[in-house]
């Protein structure tokens, strides 16, 4: 399924949780920390300003964002998980 985001919205798929501690201690599924980070896999057209024009999109698909830990609304698509966001939920593109 193709999914298309209206606005300033962002579809992100995040990156697995870490399985094991720094320490090297294996995390069982209830220990785990939500990600903050993924990748993008769609973006909407940007958000409709005052003057009737579009604001241009500051990421792009393919992108690897740190974003709001508590952000955005989680749902299925297609068996992953994935997280939509609006743009300004976005902290940074990685380089």
């Amino acid at each position: 399924m193709t999914l298309r985001p209206l606005g300033d919205k962002v579809v992100v798929k995040p990156s697995e949780a870490e399985e094991k501690s720094a320490g090297g201690i294996i995390l069982p599924d209830n220990a785990k920390q939500k990600p903050q980070e993924g990748e993008v896999i769609a973006i909407g057209n940007g958000r409709l300003l005052d003057n009737g024009e579009r604001h241009k999109m500051t990421v792009k698909v393919g992108d690897r964002v740190v974003y709001s830990k508590y952000g955005g609304t989680e749902f299925k698509l297609d068996g992953d998980t994935v997280v939509i966001l609006d743009e300004d939920q976005i902290y940074a593109v990685k380089a």
